[in-house]
Formats: structure tokens, sequence, C-alpha cells
């Protein structure tokens, strides 16, 4: 069993039903009834992403087992994971289920979501302006909602996978998150954990979509040189002008590692 973490400041926050050995190890955690919630893993130095190399989080946060129980116990709270293309594209092989990340306490991940009345895992979507897609990625294959543009949809005929579903929004160059997570919440899906990456993670802080975010402070210094790293956000400027102001709502420590829960002001 992993040890639990330490509890270094929490505030009054929802507090969901957690299985005996998942409050064990975390403690308290719920969320309100309509929320998108994001979780990264970042450098001392805050780079979140590694160039080109796939899976960054696994090789910032070292596999690190508190992480990751952290990203499958997130993942067994929401309703369903968020994630953009290219994400997809980084991590190949990769399932955004709580038990990838953290097996051995998939039955508790289980015993939670059918305690808050969910589906035995959480559905996936995937966003797609430009419809660029390994169509054969297992994630795929398992089936998810695709979310798309008009020309990302004739971009990808029919080559989706027969479990998945594709959704059309809009005929621009881009897709509108206001109308994508307004879609979501029309199927019923109104806990929502973002796993985009930095650009999708942008986009929803300028258009005041992102409730909150867990962030992992690794304790390694990634450095950078040639290749871009990016931080948490990429795409946006915010200060000086107008900056994201946050509220830390909880701390909490795990070796040498902490694990930051903030709110957004502006949402």
């Amino acid at each position: 069993m992993l040890a639990p973490f330490e509890v270094l400041f929490e505030g009054n926050l929802p507090d969901y039903p957690l299985p005996t050995d998942l409050k064990h190890v975390y403690g308290r955690l719920g969320f309100s009834a309509r929320v998108v919630y994001s979780n990264f893993v970042s450098s001392v130095d805050g780079v979140v992403t590694l160039g080109s190399k796939p899976s960054a989080g696994s090789v910032i946060s070292g596999k690190y087992p508190a992480d990751r129980f952290l990203m499958g116990l997130l993942r067994a709270c929401s309703d369903a994971v968020v994630i953009g293309a290219g994400t997809l594209r980084a991590t190949p092989g990769h399932l955004w289920t709580p038990a990838h990340v953290y097996p051995s306490l998939a039955t508790e991940f289980t015993a939670l979501r059918s305690r808050l009345g969910r589906s035995a895992e959480p559905g996936l979507v995937v966003l797609t302006a430009s419809g660029e897609l390994d169509f054969k990625h297992p994630a795929l294959t398992k089936g998810a909602i695709v979310i798309t543009t008009a020309s990302g949809a004739k971009k990808i005929g029919d080559r989706l996978p027969r479990a998945c579903e594709l959704v059309t929004m809009g005929k621009g160059k881009s897709l509108d998150l206001g109308d994508v997570f307004a879609e979501l919440r029309g199927r019923g899906l109104a806990v929502l954990l973002s796993e985009g990456g930095p650009h999708v993670t942008g986009q929803m802080l300028e258009d005041g979509l992102l409730d909150e975010v867990f962030l992992t402070i690794s304790p390694v210094v990634a450095g950078r040189a040639d290749e871009p790293r990016f931080g948490m956000v990429e795409g946006i400027e915010l200060l000086p002008a107008k900056g994201a102001w946050s509220k830390l709502l909880s701390a909490r420590k795990h070796g040498d590692y902490l694990f930051l829960r903030y709110g957004f002001r502006n949402v």
C-alpha cells in the first residue's frame, strides 16, 4: 500500500465517499456538481513537455507512484477525460482510465465510480480541429467521442474505429471550447478532467472555462535548450494585462514531491 500523502493545507472542499484504501492514501477529495479541472506534473523550473519526446509526464515525474495514484484517482472522479489530438499522438499505447496508470487499486477506483453513480470507466473525449489522428491508437479502438470541425470531419471520413462517435462543430479552423463543453454537459458529462496539453489549457483559461488545476511539482530540473519545452500554459499571454489569478485549495506532500490544487477566481 502506498504511504499516505501528508496534508499541509486543506480548504473547505466537497467530499466524495472514497473507498477506505483511497481515503487512507489521499484523504478527502471531491468536486462540485459541475466542474472542469486539469492535471499536470511540472519540473521545478516549470517544464511540462519535453519537445518531441513522448510520455513527458512520466519522464518528468519519474513515474513516481504517488503521482500516478493521483492521476488514477482524478480520472476515477470524472465523467470523462478530455484530451487534444497532440496528447493522443504523444502517448502511443496509453489508455485514459484509472486502472491504466495505477492498476493495483483498480477495484477501488471502480467502487468509487459505482458510489458516484457513474459508469465503470470515464469516457474519453478527443479534440482535433484538423482531423489528424492515429486511427489505430488503442484509446480510439476502445471507444471515444471525437470532436472536430467540418474540415476535420471531412479528413477523418470513415476511418474512425466503430466504437467511436464523431461530433462535428463549426466550420472554422479551430474548435470553440465553450461550445465543446456545452455539448458534453448536454450529454450529462458534468465533471470533466482535462489532460490536454498547454495549448488546450491556454485556450480554456482564455475562455474562462477552467475551474481548477492539480499541479504536481516534481523535484527535478528539466532545463531548456534547442527544442521547445512548454510550461502549463502556451499560446496566450495573460500578464501584465490580465493574469488568471487562482486560490490555493489544498497542498499535500509525498516524499520530495508537492501536490497542489488551485481554483481560479475568474470562473
